[in-house]
């Protein structure tokens, strides 16, 4: 065997597990930060609030008081389903953005 890592290998492997050990260490690290980042989505122009974390964990929800209607509860219930699946779609594309940085744009499962 070659000097320096395997033939056909491109390079030392030494330096490729200290790559790929520091890009684990960086993905440790934003899913962390982005975990503990509160992200907020509303739905019916504000109607409903929902704040979340970066980990998919729901925080909040506000509701204004105009959208309580007791003759329409199905309303505020869709309302309330958009805006906590817009909240954790936000919170996977923060993630996945965040992800994409320290990868480069590699496809891994986290």
């Amino acid at each position: 065997m070659a000097k320096g890592g395997f033939p056909g290998m491109g390079g030392n492997m030494q330096q490729m597990m200290m790559r790929a050990q520091k890009m684990q260490q960086d993905i440790q690290r934003i899913q962390e930060e982005v975990g503990n980042r509160e992200l907020e989505y509303s739905a019916g122009g504000g109607a409903v609030k929902v704040v979340i974390y970066g980990r998919k964990e729901i925080k909040s929800v506000e509701i204004q008081p105009e959208v309580v209607d007791p003759d329409d509860i199905e309303m505020l219930q869709d309302l309330i389903v958009a805006a906590v699946n817009g909240a954790i779609a936000a919170a996977d594309e923060t993630m996945n953005s965040e992800m994409a940085k320290v990868t480069g744009g590699m496809n891994l499962p986290f």
